[in-house]
């Protein structure tokens, strides 16, 4: 991705777990997925590790040699059993517009699908200037760095991963399936409760003294 001149601020987040609790929606759409198939799948043990790509938790229930074709399916069901039934997470949608208020561009990086991130945002009126999909870990920092983010905000320990390999600063919110020790562990710079606290430490690191 080529890099382009952008707002002084721009903060990436992560979708699931950081501004969407999607654990009913996705265990909606695994429970329909294993009538589907007629395969079980433990749809509660699958929501308690999300964030990773679906081809990682789909290898735990189905064949290596069917888990594309799977995944495929589940991506076309997903709109009808995932988007009603998933909320935005406490402050989603006050984080957002903190980064818009201080005259700041906001983007989304997710592993999720990328058509199915964006009905998640639309449905839930979340509207970050840039929504990329289909990146985990390490990957996110391909667009971190295209689009100039100097802060990234993510639940999970590959959100970490991402933000140091993109030099951004992790902002971590302990929502998702790990907790604020392994958030810290893992190099996060910041790691708050969840995204209410954000617009004050956002107001706080903007004013911060630069070195």
């Amino acid at each position: 991705m080529a890099r382009m001149t952008l707002p002084a601020l721009t903060v990436g987040f992560d979708l699931d777990m950081t501004l969407i609790d999607s654990r009913p929606g996705i265990r909606a759409c695994y429970v329909a997925l294993a009538e589907r198939t007629g395969t079980y799948i433990d749809a509660d043990l699958a929501v308690t590790r999300l964030g990773p790509p679906l081809a990682e938790e789909l290898v735990n229930w189905f064949p290596a040699g069917e888990v594309a074709a799977v995944a495929d399916l589940y991506r076309e069901m997903y709109p009808s059993f995932a988007i009603a039934a998933t909320p935005a997470m406490a402050g989603a949608r006050e984080a957002v517009e903190a980064v818009r208020a201080a005259g700041g561009r906001t983007m989304v990086v997710t592993a999720k699908y990328e058509p199915n991130a964006k009905l998640h945002l639309a449905h839930l009126g979340i509207s970050p200037d840039v929504v990329v999909g289909d990146l985990w870990a390490e990957q996110k920092a391909e667009a971190l760095r295209a689009y100039g983010a100097s802060v990234y905000v993510g639940d999970h320990v590959g959100d970490v991963r991402g933000a140091r390999a993109a030099g951004a600063l992790s902002v971590a919110v302990a929502t998702g399936p790990c907790d604020g020790g392994e958030l810290r562990a893992a190099g996060a710079d910041v790691v708050l409760d969840d995204l209410s606290a954000f617009p004050r430490w956002l107001a706080g690191h903007r004013a911060a003294p630069r070195a």
